[in-house]
């Protein structure tokens, strides 16, 4: 069986190891190298607590600040608003408490045991170094901007997550160098971060090339169907069969799947991210401003602080006002940035309106396999969508083998 996957971001990567695992012929395709899409640029949490989806109850009485507030968290420029409708039309739909409840459960399976399952697995490729067990820490100014938050604190709680409440001494206690703004927090100690996600996918790459699978540098151009259930995957100037094919190319999926009449609504939330080189001793864990929808990590090659959501499609330039108010802020929140010269970065991440994931096979396209939309996600649910795919798609065969020989 040949089986080949587009994308080499975290999610292809372990798909494509978990299937070599199995013994699998696989090629991974990617125009890039291995890595260096959103898995380049994220914020290296794995956060299995995350189960309260984006669009959450009440979203809808914030759609006017999308559109007008260029510092929202969440920002839809004006003049993508046409092309973003169908798409924000559902995200508002599915904020119902039964559709939110029905997400967060759907969430809880894809996250359960993420951080056992990545220390597991970094241990594995030779890289145990890049998992930093050390919690997570939300922080918040006042009440009232928790209160805010208190209904994804609830769903929390709910599967079973444990976290403590921090005065501004136990704030202090774990991280000094907090200003004075943030007073509340909330931390959870069993959560973790990849201090280097590009490395940790080369590394899990190595690793699949080492069990025998192939790397590919292609853009592809497009997946056809053929006779049996086989694909073929054109792939820069050459073409080559394969018996199943995995589309785990995130937001740039779609643009293979819309001409083969495979409609998904998927949309590209834009993040930025600014890196403060040498700096990754400001914090010692992840923190979180939650007020500001803003994550920092003491990455490898120094303080990473990423976030905001910019719904603007895959083609317009980055917006580079949403980076300069990620280093506004982290400056007016830390001291010791002074004389720093931060590095830019935008990247897609693949989202859903539900922020569930489509894992699993293409509905009418046999040997057609889907692994995308994990949105915020895709680090903490990697391994479980590795996980999801090679078991669908290898026990099956191996169910067929056994039969035909008895």
């Amino acid at each position: 069986m040949r089986i080949a996957v587009v994308g080499a971001g975290i999610i292809g990567a372990c798909i494509g190891l978990a299937l070599a695992k199995r013994g699998v012929e696989v090629t991974l395709i990617d125009r890039d190298e291995p890595g260096h899409g959103c898995s380049y640029g994220n914020s290296g949490a794995i956060s299995p607590g995350s189960v309260a989806p984006v669009a959450m109850p009440g979203v809808l009485a914030s759609v006017p600040r999308m559109l007008l507030d260029a510092e929202s968290p969440l920002f839809l420029p004006l003049g993508y608003l046409p092309r973003a409708l169908p798409w924000l039309a559902q995200f508002v739909a599915s904020a119902t408490p039964v559709r939110v409840e029905e997400s967060a459960r759907r969430l809880h399976a894809f996250h359960e045991g993420a951080v056992a399952k990545h220390v597991a697995l970094a241990t594995e490729v030779g890289v145990p170094e890049l998992i930093l067990q050390r919690g997570h820490l939300h922080l918040y100014p006042d009440e009232l901007a928790l209160a805010k938050d208190a209904g994804g604190w609830r769903m929390r709680e709910a599967y079973g997550y444990k976290f403590e409440r921090l005065d501004r001494d136990g704030i202090l206690a774990l991280e000094p160098r907090v200003g004075e703004r943030y007073r509340i927090g909330l931390y959870l100690a069993d959560h973790a971060t990849v201090l280097n996600p590009l490395r940790y996918v080369q590394a899990i790459v190595a690793a699949f090339v080492a069990k025998g699978g192939k790397v590919q540098r292609a853009h592809v151009r497009s997946l056809q169907s053929l006779p049996g259930a086989r694909w073929r995957v054109e792939a820069g100037e050459a073409s080559a069969d394969f018996d199943h094919a995995v589309v785990a190319a995130g937001a740039w999926s779609v643009r293979l799947l819309d001409p083969m009449g495979l409609r998904v609504p998927l949309e590209s939330q834009r993040g930025y991210h600014v890196q403060f080189p040498g700096a990754s001793q400001t914090i010692s864990r992840t923190v979180i401003l939650a007020d500001k929808k803003i994550f920092m990590a003491p990455m490898e090659e120094g303080l990473r602080v990423g976030g905001t959501v910019e719904i603007g499609g895959l083609d317009r330039p980055p917006d580079l006002r949403r980076a300069a108010m990620l280093e506004r802020i982290v400056r007016e929140t830390f001291a010791g940035l002074e004389g720093i010269e931060p590095k830019t970065w935008m990247g897609h991440r693949p989202c859903m309106p539900d922020s569930v994931p489509v894992v699993g096979p293409a509905e009418g396209r046999p040997g057609l396999w889907l692994a995308l939309g994990h949105g915020h996600l895709g680090m903490t649910d990697s391994i479980a969508t590795a996980e999801r795919i090679s078991g669908m798609l290898v026990q099956p065969m191996k169910l067929t083998i056994q039969e035909k020989a008895a």
